[in-house]
């Protein structure tokens, strides 16, 4: 249940934050949920990285669909990707996720670092 809960809390305030911040404001979002909603390090990651993932396949897609593909199979044939808008998809999808991810690995271990006695 926290894996499914961190997974949408994730993909919506990157979503918000995506309104105010630029690209990278995804990171400290999935960091944030990460950090309020414990778990272990692998499920967060995993919970960032489906996050975001899933956020960005879909605004891409959606975007690849409002203008019948032109601008992504153009993309898609400058980078090595053959003109497919689907692989420009699913690698735009991978960055956002890997971002996601990291931050959310990241929420996790500040929650699980020990605290020091002075």
């Amino acid at each position: 249940m926290k894996f499914i809960t961190a997974t949408i809390l994730t993909g919506l305030l990157s979503f918000i934050s995506g309104i105010f911040l630029p690209w990278w404001g995804i990171a400290p979002s999935a960091l944030l949920v990460a950090a309020l909603i414990h778990q272990k390090a692998g499920k967060a990651f995993l919970s960032g990285f489906a996050g975001v993932f899933l956020l960005w396949a879909g605004l891409s897609f959606w975007i690849d669909i409002k203008n019948n593909s032109l601008l992504s199979r153009k993309i898609a044939e400058i980078l090595p990707l053959g003109g497919n808008s689907l692989l420009l998809i699913l690698l735009t999808a991978l960055v956002g996720g890997l971002a996601g991810g990291l931050g959310a690995l990241t929420g996790s271990y500040l929650r699980a670092s020990p605290k020091r006695k002075q």
